[in-house]
């Protein structure tokens, strides 16, 4: 069943990363061109106009033609017609929404903020589920324990089925269902991947700043101009992947596993800490107050538990 699951996580983010529409944009001598003040690397297919007249510029210099673009505060679903499932269905309309939330709040960071926020509420029935079944998970720990000890050297095929058969058993007895912890990863992937273009491919996002944060510069590109304040973004974005994995870990079945997981979810958080640093900060502010989300939202789950009461 494990392997099944992983399997078929690692099939969706394929699905993604073949389907993802972001392009860099390059000049003919496969240079990638950068926002001359953010340091960002400008992207192809801009899903409308910029409004610095630099970039602009930059875009003309190598043949795009930024004039079939709408202007961004008219931009709609249906600008530029039908680009593929993707595009349609998941980065124009996620694109369109932070732009008039955006205009709403006259404050991009804001838009990205709450725009997360309410996908997540919109999604915490679903989400819930994967909170509780860990909890679920950890309850039954001991009887799984002491029914990994009963049939650990005990191979043949009537034992093992056996022991399928008192496993369920265990999960029915604590309502706990193993294919719904992968629910907020099927949901998960697909969201990060087109928040990823809809930021990247909105230059009114890469022109915007938020709290004296430039929106669309990375980390690295700012500690290079010795703005070491981007610091505090980075910092942010590892403390809360930390804790949402520390907050969202299931029980194991045995001690090579739990090591194993401990080792993958310091590895994962390593990984964040490095692309922390190269992704702009309209992304890591997505990241850290979807992260921030399933903190409060396991915290309030395992409180609800103890009183018997879960949300």
């Amino acid at each position: 069943m494990k392997n099944k699951k992983i399997l078929l996580v690692l099939s969706l983010v394929s699905v993604f990363l073949v389907t993802g529409c972001t392009k860099i944009l390059k000049t003919e001598d496969k240079k990638v061109v950068q926002n001359p003040v953010t340091g960002q690397n400008l992207v192809e297919n801009i899903l409308c106009q910029p409004s610095d007249e630099e970039t602009k510029k930059l875009y003309i210099e190598n043949n795009i033609d930024i004039n079939s673009l709408p202007q961004c505060n008219e931009f709609s679903i249906t600008s530029s017609g039908y680009e593929g499932i993707w595009n349609t269905v998941f980065v124009k309309p996620l694109a369109w929404i932070i732009i008039k939330v955006g205009e709403l709040f006259q404050n991009y960071g804001l838009s990205i903020i709450f725009v997360t926020l309410l996908i997540r509420f919109i999604l915490y029935p679903v989400t819930k589920k994967t909170a509780l079944q860990s909890e679920m998970l950890k309850k039954a720990q001991p009887e799984l324990e002491k029914l990994e000890k009963k049939y650990r050297n005990q191979t043949s095929q009537e034992a093992q089925m056996q022991k399928s058969q008192e496993m369920l058993f265990i999960y029915k007895k604590y309502k706990i269902n193993p294919l719904s912890g992968c629910l907020f990863s099927f949901i998960q992937i697909p969201l990060f991947f087109a928040f990823y273009e809809a930021l990247n491919r909105l230059p009114v996002i890469f022109e915007r700043d938020f709290l004296t944060l430039q929106l669309g510069t990375t980390p690295l590109t700012a500690l290079g101009n010795g703005q070491y304040q981007y610091l505090i973004v980075v910092i942010l974005a590892i403390l809360a992947t930390h804790y949402s994995f520390k907050l969202n870990k299931t029980a194991s079945m045995g001690a090579d596993q739990e090591k194993q997981m401990s080792y993958m979810m310091k590895f994962a958080t390593v990984m964040i800490a490095v692309t922390s640093f190269t992704v702009s900060v309209g992304i890591i502010l997505y990241w850290i107050c979807n992260n921030l989300f399933t903190i409060l939202q396991n915290l309030m789950v395992k409180r609800g538990k103890k009183n018997d009461n879960i949300l």
